[in-house]
């Protein structure tokens, strides 16, 4: 009898144990949302589980109750199941990431591009800020501020800003770029996006020509349209440009002006200015027509005080405006 005792009393410690493992405590329910594409509700917070339901992006979930990473929750159409909490997104942050959204969509888009890797969408600029989402590599991305942080180790919220080959100098700098992104069901969903994890869709033959004089695009404006000799047209571009590696202190150190030369059907280095530390956003005024007088405008940051730089096109000559005549530019033909 006195066995039977002990193997009862030892069965009640360890049913009691698996009862706290698998049935936790119910505590008051809380509002969060989907952070992922695609969120999996499992059976159990256990390594053995099945898949009970998926939700999507900005789905809202009532928390029911949580186990370290593991948090219970439920759907508005009552399924219940568990989830890793860093697939969640809390109120606060949800709310954040929305008028973020709202914001962006009423800014001047400075470039485009899309993700070239699997990519963490921030709320603000650095590793460790909350994340909003994950992109998959080739999402299409609108790019429209750009700011520079010192460097942080990743707080392993995944993605791969964890496997990033940037040097943990704690005095390196890094690019972040506010980004609006398409989602899955056709909204939208902005947020600060590592630089370098950013391929820019910078049109046909810029590329080569930056490359070959040593810039690195940061951003392109088309100026307008001309004939090109040959029965179409061909637009003719203004590119913002910098040189050495990312955590400049200007967004644009150098621009530059493509025009389309119809004698020799090639683009030429119509214009260029390096003597600018500038600011985003330019400001263009175009007009389509190829011969109609154009301008630009934007903060430059190299003189002792920020001011506006302004610069006007007049068929293929491109002057700053309120210049001294006694200050020339290169001008290449």
């Amino acid at each position: 009898m006195r066995k039977i005792g002990i193997g009862f009393f030892l069965f009640t410690i360890i049913a009691a144990a698996l009862y706290l493992r698998f049935r936790h405590p119910k505590g008051p329910e809380e509002i969060a949302y989907a952070g992922d594409r695609q969120v999996t509700l499992w059976s159990t917070s256990a390594q053995v589980r099945e898949p009970i339901a998926t939700v999507t992006f900005g789905n809202r979930l009532r928390i029911v109750r949580s186990f370290e990473d593991q948090v219970e929750v439920r759907t508005d159409a009552g399924q219940t199941g568990w989830v890793n909490s860093r697939e969640l997104l809390s109120s606060e942050v949800w709310d954040q990431a929305r008028d973020l959204a709202k914001q962006a969509g009423t800014m001047s888009i400075e470039a485009r591009g899309h993700t070239a890797v699997l990519s963490n969408l921030h709320i603000q600029p650095g590793r460790q800020q909350p994340r909003v989402d994950q992109l998959t590599r080739g999402v299409p991305l609108l790019l429209l501020e750009r700011r520079v942080v010192d460097y942080q180790a990743a707080d392993g919220n995944g993605g791969e800003e964890e496997v990033s080959t940037a040097a943990t100098d704690t005095a390196h700098k890094e690019d972040w770029w506010l980004v609006l992104a398409k989602t899955s069901d056709g909204g939208a969903v902005a947020g600060w996006m590592l630089g370098r994890f950013i391929e820019l869709d910078v049109p046909e033959p810029l590329p080569d020509y930056a490359d070959s004089a040593g810039v690195r695009i940061v951003s392109w404006f088309e100026l307008n349209r001309v004939p090109d000799g040959a029965g179409s047209s061909k637009p003719q571009y203004l590119v913002l440009g910098a040189r050495g590696p990312e955590g400049q202190p200007c967004d644009f150190s150098e621009i530059r002006v493509y025009t389309w030369s119809t004698k020799h059907q090639q683009y030429e280095t119509a214009f260029v200015d390096n003597s600018v530390c500038g600011k985003l956003p330019l400001s263009l005024k175009s007009i389509p027509a190829a011969h109609a007088d154009i301008t630009f405008s934007f903060q430059d940051l190299s003189g002792a005080a920020p001011e506006q730089r302004t610069y006007r096109m007049e068929d293929t000559i491109v002057r700053r405006v309120g210049l001294p005549r006694r200050q020339k530019y290169r001008v290449h033909r």
